[in-house]
């Protein structure tokens, strides 16, 4: 069996995808070929893999690929591949992404999803993907592409609806949604045996139902407690409880995210806002900073032992495949097309998070019905962005990179029709190459 790891050089998912498939007695024989355009991240993440190898045992066998000349090479005969790039990396792309919108008065948390940043991210990242996409037809067609890169909506929704290429996209804030929410309100003890149901968009999905293991609804007792959550200074999660008071249900991905995808939470003309949600501004370049920094800590360290111990993550990867391998059902919230209405009160071209199950023969993913009106409105106004970026990106027109910037929420929110154009402009202009040319 062989499983290609696209951008390698994005060590965090290395080591947590390529980690767990050498921990697995159905996945550890395999070939795993390392494929980057960056030498030096590339030769890290090969160290890293090599380390983990020698402590799990030295099974499977680890191929590097280096350059756009050899990616058919890393991905011919593949059963599984992995995708985890960044187009562009922190340094210039995300610095661009925050720095220009600053200028213009607009500021982001994370900005890799949704809003500015996510519409420049993807535009970026879909001209690589559509390369990967023809190469993997020709070279390994039955393959089954998992995706790990942001904006995820956008780039499996592109994946899914324009290449005959079989994708779904994971993000771990699903499977730690809930037991995150239990234990934010106090509720551990209700963790065991706990069951839910989550339904909607990446970053957006909603746990429409949560019960302990008697089958009693746990989200009358979790709203008792959001008050006092919310009057809390120190508590760090407040968009999302606030979601939870207002809109009556909890969303999977964190508040630093969460407010920046909607009008409601970061407003210039209510700076007050910011301090009473405690919402992070620029978060996200801090956090790679950080990143930056503990990874030269850590390579450093792991040269000098040659042995990295591997500790089994949360993420669906490594169980995906084993279930496909072994035939061996398991249940997990992925990102799929929204064919044949999943999510009725959704558009079909939308990418929805919904729970699919897989075996044998793939991903399969299950229908949800509809979601509470006040549900799809939200996602609503994250759909309408991903669906005109990926317009965007299709047809190169730049018009409609101006309409989704208008139709986002933040965005459109904080600055008028002709500020948008501008900054999109100068940000289309300082990407450079990394960025198709848009009529």
């Amino acid at each position: 069996m062989k499983i290609t790891f696209m951008g390698a050089g994005s060590t965090v998912f290395v080591r947590n995808v390529i980690g767990d498939s050498l921990c697995s007695e159905v996945l550890r024989d395999s070939v795993f070929a390392l494929y980057d355009i960056d030498a030096e991240r590339l030769e890290q993440s090969r160290v890293l893999v090599e380390a983990i190898q020698k402590s799990t045992g030295g099974y499977g066998k680890i191929e590097c690929y280096l350059g756009v000349e050899n990616r058919k090479e890393a991905l011919r005969g593949a059963d599984f591949i992995i995708n985890a790039i960044q187009v562009a990396l922190y340094d210039p792309g995300t610095k661009i992404d925050f720095a220009i919108p600053k200028k213009y008065g607009l500021r982001q948390t994370i900005g890799d999803t949704l809003g500015i940043g996510g519409i420049m991210r993807a535009l970026r990242t879909i001209p690589v993907m559509a390369d990967f996409a023809r190469d993997i037809e020709e070279v390994c067609p039955d393959a089954l592409f998992l995706n790990y890169t942001n904006p995820m909506a956008m780039l499996t929704g592109f994946m899914n609806r324009y290449t005959g290429v079989k994708t779904v996209g994971l993000c771990h804030s699903v499977q730690v949604c809930t037991k995150h929410l239990l234990t934010l309100v106090g509720m551990e003890d209700k963790l065991e045996g706990r069951k839910e149901l989550i339904a909607g968009i990446n970053h957006m999905g909603w746990l429409l139902d949560i019960r302990d293991k008697d089958g009693v609804d746990l989200y009358p007792e979790i709203k008792s407690r959001v008050q006092a959550k919310l009057d809390d200074p120190n508590c760090t999660d407040k968009v999302r409880l606030d979601y939870i008071k207002n809109f009556g249900y909890f969303c999977t991905e964190s508040s630093e995210h969460n407010a920046e995808y909607n009008m409601f939470y970061i407003k210039s003309k209510y700076p007050e806002l910011i301090e009473r949600y405690n919402i992070p501004l620029d978060e996200y370049p801090r956090r790679c900073e950080s990143q930056i920094a503990w990874w030269k800590h850590e390579y450093e360290e792991m040269l000098k032992t040659g042995v990295k111990e591997h500790v089994a993550s949360h993420e669906y990867a490594s169980k995906i495949m084993s279930s496909i391998v072994t035939n061996t059902p398991f249940e997990i919230g992925g990102n799929v097309l929204n064919k044949g209405g999943l999510i009725t009160n959704l558009p079909e071209e939308a990418c929805v998070e919904v729970p699919c199950l897989i075996n044998g023969s793939g991903v399969h993913p299950c229908y949800v019905g509809r979601l509470p009106v006040q549900c799809a409105a939200m996602n609503m106004t994250n759909i309408n962005v991903q669906l005109l970026t990926i317009e965007a990106a299709v047809t190169l027109k730049k018009e409609h990179i101006y309409q989704a910037a208008m139709l986002d929420p933040h965005t459109g929110s904080e600055l008028d029709i002709d500020t948008i154009k501008k900054m999109v402009d100068e940000l289309i202009e300082a990407h450079g190459n990394y960025m198709p040319k848009f009529h």
